[in-house]
């Protein structure tokens, strides 16, 4: 097993507990004081693309990140000269040719096309408390920064205040509440979101969602996801409300009707039970009755109204990649998220997310494989978004070079929560009179956010550009959140536009595959991009045996 390390002396960073692929620790609190890469840029942004003590240091890279397979074993090529996809109005000049000229902005979707600022998503936030409790935050920071936001499974159905019969919603306040914190802000840059399961199909979640929103919302239907390879889950530690979630229909683990599990609870033996939600086609045994499930339930969704839907898909293996692939493109999908084993925000069995599924980084290189054979057929491809432990801006590059031209974002999950956490905690301590209104878990601020100031134009480096978006008056409206989740969009918007100038890559549509090469043979092997001194070795090689041209022009005369 790969062990990275747990500090960054560079970055004055550090994990509280051991560390994955992302960089965030495997246990992501929402109380952590810090202050891993991605918690310390929710603060102080893109001056963490930086080492610390400017003026009083050097640094070097560490170069312990090309073991094994990951995409922490891909690296990104620079080129010496030349310049692509440089924005209209300016020229190739190096005046004009500069990190910060590069343009992020891109879109997704095949009749519909919709517009995104930075090429990244948030994960599917459903169910999970946690989700609920920084929704606010989270979803007023992605409408802000222009990205799209997932409202997850079962938001409806674990919602006591929600009225179901018969298949039919005509109360829906939790979910009322993600569509609009969301629809506040934005401002045509991004999209709402709403993800769909076997249970929010029977309790009639498409149907109450395009009555009241319309084309507003994209509508995503739900195959697997890359943290464990059964349904949703929530966990919750009343007794009463486990009995309703088993009345609403769902799987509850262990029965709490049962006479010696209420006992259990009564005397402490047991203090929690778990919600899980149904497979999906269970009762289809062949893949071509799977394709015409599938057809059939997109076909009723656009009947419905929706103009635009898309399909998330998990880390099964080949056959599932390649239906996913083959039968989102043929139904005209807008978006197809594929989310590779290494991921997760929510409650996953720790057993089965370390050992099931296909590891992001081959997940991914296979699903360009199959695109491209739709491609070189001349059939149309749906647009891509890769999800799977990612976190960084390095990683945003890397996973729209291993899909291109097919990705067009990166669905990035526990990373993009850590700032509404953050946020709120010192919200708390700033305003006590909101700490419980915003789940504030801190009771003064931690020496890794004092350092940097009391107030939160002093902490966030972000704060003043917020302020100049919605306003001074608006401004009051704004969660802190909110506020870290620009001043890290910021930072890994800067990150990326620094390594696309440094490929030469102006404009996200001219990433290729060519921008990346693999640290290792295996990494190599497995992903189909070339070895590092491999990759332009026979141009290198011609320019070494070129006949030297002064020797050359005496030979003329």
């Amino acid at each position: 097993m790969i062990q990275w390390p747990k500090t960054n002396d560079a970055l004055n960073t550090v994990n509280r507990g051991n560390p994955c692929e992302s960089g965030l620790c495997t246990l992501c609190r929402s109380d952590c004081k810090g202050k891993c890469e991605t918690w310390l840029s929710s603060i102080k942004g893109r001056k963490i693309l930086y080492p610390r003590d400017y003026s009083n240091i050097t640094a070097g890279s560490s170069n312990t990140t090309h073991i094994g397979v990951s995409y922490n074993s891909l690296r990104i090529d620079g080129y010496l000269y030349g310049a692509q996809g440089v924005p209209k109005g300016l020229s190739t000049s190096e005046d004009d040719c500069i990190f910060p000229n590069v343009n992020t902005e891109g879109e997704f979707g095949t009749s519909m096309k919709t517009k995104f600022r930075v090429p990244m998503m948030t994960g599917a936030l459903g169910s999970t408390f946690i989700a609920a409790k920084y929704w606010e935050p989270l979803a007023v920071g992605a409408a802000l920064v222009g990205i799209p936001i997932v409202v997850g499974e079962n938001v409806v159905g674990i919602d006591r205040e929600a009225q179901i019969k018969d298949g039919k919603i005509s109360k829906a306040p939790e979910l009322d509440r993600r569509i609009q914190t969301y629809l506040r802000y934005f401002d045509g840059y991004g999209a709402i979101i709403v993800q769909m399961n076997v249970e929010d199909t029977l309790n009639g979640v498409a149907e109450y969602v395009i009555d009241k929103y319309g084309d507003k919302v994209i509508i995503e239907l739900k195959w697997g996801q890359g943290a464990k390879v059964i349904g949703g889950e929530i966990q919750v530690t009343s007794l009463d409300y486990a009995i309703f979630l088993k009345k609403r229909g769902y799987v509850v683990d262990p029965d709490p009707e049962r006479g010696e599990i209420q006992e259990a609870f009564r005397h402490g033996a047991i203090n929690s039970i778990a919600r899980h939600s149904r497979l999906g086609y269970t009762s289809l045994q062949t893949r071509d009755q799977v394709k015409e499930s599938f057809m059939k339930a997109v076909e009723y969704l656009r009947k419905l109204g929706y103009k635009k839907i898309s399909l998330k898909t998990g880390s099964y293996g080949m056959e599932a990649l390649a239906m996913s692939i083959k039968y989102a493109s043929q139904a005209q999908l807008e978006l197809l998220t594929i989310d590779g084993s290494g991921g997760g925000t929510g409650m996953s069995p720790w057993n089965m997310m370390e050992s099931w599924g296909v590891p992001s980084v081959i997940l991914h290189a296979k699903a360009y494989e199959y695109a491209k054979i739709l491609a070189d057929k001349g059939e149309h491809v749906v647009d891509m978004a890769f999800a799977g432990g990612l976190a960084r801006e390095d990683h945003i590059f890397k996973a729209l070079a291993l899909g291109a031209p097919f990705t067009k974002l990166v669905c990035m999950g526990r990373s993009l929560m850590i700032p509404g956490y953050l946020g709120s905690n010192i919200e708390g301590v700033i305003n006590p009179e909101v700490k419980e209104k915003v789940n504030g878990n801190w009771d003064k601020l931690p020496a890794s956010v004092a350092e940097f100031g009391s107030t939160a134009e002093e902490i966030f480096a972000g704060y003043y550009d917020v302020q100049k978006k919605v306003g001074k008056q608006e401004m009051k409206n704004i969660p802190f959140g909110a506020i870290a989740a620009w001043t890290l969009a910021d930072k890994l918007t800067a990150g990326l536009q620094q390594l696309m100038a440094g490929a030469r890559k102006f404009s996200l549509r001219e990433i290729s595959r060519d921008e990346i090469y693999a640290a290792n043979r295996e990494t190599a092997q497995d992903t189909g991009i070339t070895f590092i001194t491999d990759k332009n070795d026979d141009v290198a090689k011609k320019i070494i045996q070129s006949q030297n041209s002064k020797r050359k022009t005496e030979e003329v005369l």
